[in-house]
């Protein structure tokens, strides 16, 4: 949802979070060389030598296969090499058929296998924006800006995914973005056409959605999430031009990037449609997609921590301060609903995440040692996009789920049916029965073999 939904007389809580893919690490050969045991032949008389050291051979063929001969004609020795092993390359994978990252999955370490610490990030992500969406939390974005982690995260996926071909990068991003899109958005787009709604030629924004796709009050719930997939879809797009200029200036690039919010605040209002409302998303958060860029390409790793560290809270600092100072105009300090503040507070925090992670290059491995843990977040990550988009109607379906509890004495007497923190419970349970049910799409999409779970 934009922050120009609420122009729009939308309501409903918003929430962010989620990115996407992984890196295959290249693979490393090792080459070993024959040895070979020398011997001459037989001398015109007999010669005794006196031996410094003497060679075994370990392989008795190989020796036999390896001696020198003398030429007659020749005073020098010649050598039949013995046969090298052939070698047979590997077949070349056909075009398309090749392994490609997965949304917002995060990059790998230098040694191979998921970066752990990047997927913490992305599971922390999505657990707090169920949690915004069950409470409505005002705190939970300066606890956590979830959605601003996640365009980083994805700024430096994608950053990594550009050394292919620009237009191959794009076509593969869509292409696993969509599907899903498609999948969950049929179910959305028949219940709101039951309910009584008739669309204009704006459904075809529930094909690409490069805008707000639109819906009915009824379904606002469920579709008001839509907002994170355009505005994902707008840096994909983006993307390869922003790379072009970032290399040029990284960090002037990196700096003017909090420019174009203040512009749309203080000196030009965008316009009062679907593309105000994607440019000021596009504007909120165009530092932490280019703080993603700075993460891969390195520039953050060359820069002083007390640099960094200042400047983070410097940001820090002015956004906190720009939300409890607006709050009488926003009628609220949440990030979510004033953009200059979700701008500055993300990008402190950000950069202070994705620092940490190249000038110290932490990764979480420890989580292999706790299993279970381990395995919960490779499914957050392996399902993220599932997650994120059914999870809002798994909140509405708990509550006329939990409704049939009151007509159990033994659940009405024992359960706590009126807390919020029951309705999240209910509502994980129903998430995890959508991970196996429909995530496969997300398997499909990536032209993988589908499977229950990740």
């Amino acid at each position: 949802m934009s922050w120009g939904s609420e122009q729009q007389g939308q309501q409903g809580q918003q929430g962010y979070g989620y990115g996407y893919g992984q890196q295959v690490p290249p693979q490393s050969y090792g080459q070993g060389y024959p040895q070979y045991d020398q011997g001459y032949g037989p001398p015109a008389q007999p010669v005794q030598y006196e031996q410094p050291w003497q060679y075994v051979a370990e392989e008795p063929r190989a020796a036999a296969s390896n001696t020198i001969r003398m030429d007659p004609v020749q005073a020098e020795p010649r050598t039949e090499p013995a046969p090298e092993p052939r070698w047979v390359p590997e077949p070349e994978p056909e075009p398309g058929s090749e392994p490609e990252p997965e949304p917002d999955a995060g990059p790998r370490p230098k040694g191979g296998g998921r970066d752990r610490y990047f997927d913490a990030l992305r599971a922390i992500a999505l657990v707090r924006v169920v949690a915004y969406h069950t409470f409505g939390w005002a705190w939970a974005g300066l606890v956590f800006p979830s959605m601003g982690v996640m365009f980083a995260l994805a700024g430096s996926l994608m950053a990594k995914s550009l050394e292919r071909p620009a237009l191959k990068v794009v076509k593969s991003r869509m292409r696993r973005l969509l599907p899903p899109f498609w999948f969950w958005g049929f179910f959305v787009v028949v219940a709101m056409l039951i309910h009584d709604w008739m669309p204009g030629w704006q459904i075809v924004f529930w094909i690409v959605p490069v805008g707000d796709p639109p819906g009915n009050q009824w379904g606002i719930q469920a579709w008001e999430i839509l907002w994170y997939l355009r505005t994902y879809l707008w840096f994909v797009l983006m993307s390869p031009l922003l790379l072009k200029v970032f290399r040029k200036a990284p960090l002037p690039v990196l700096l003017l990037s909090l420019a174009p919010i203040l512009v749309f605040q203080y000196a030009w209002q965008p316009p009062y449609n679907r593309f105000g409302s994607g440019l000021t998303d596009f504007a909120t958060f165009l530092f932490c997609w280019l703080v993603g860029f700075a993460h891969r390409e390195g520039v953050l790793q060359r820069l002083k921590p007390a640099l960094v560290i200042m400047a983070s809270l410097a940001l820090l600092a002015y956004g906190g301060w720009y939300a409890f100072a607006h709050q009488a105009e926003f009628g609220t300090y949440d990030l979510d609903e004033v953009p200059v503040a979700q701008t500055f507070w993300s990008a402190g925090f950000v950069t202070l995440l994705m620092y940490f992670k190249a000038y110290y290059d932490v990764d979480f491995a420890w989580l292999a040692r706790f299993k279970r843990l381990d395995r919960t977040v490779t499914i957050f990550n392996g399902r993220a996009v599932t997650i994120y988009l059914w999870h809002e109607i798994a909140l509405v379906l708990a509550v006329p789920l939990i409704d049939q509890f009151w007509n159990v004495p033994a659940f009405e007497k024992w359960l706590p049916l009126e807390s919020q923190w029951f309705l999240f419970g209910i509502g994980w349970v129903l998430i995890w029965v959508a991970i196996p049910l429909v995530g496969w799409v997300e398997d499909v999409a990536a032209k993988k073999k589908p499977k229950l779970l990740p």
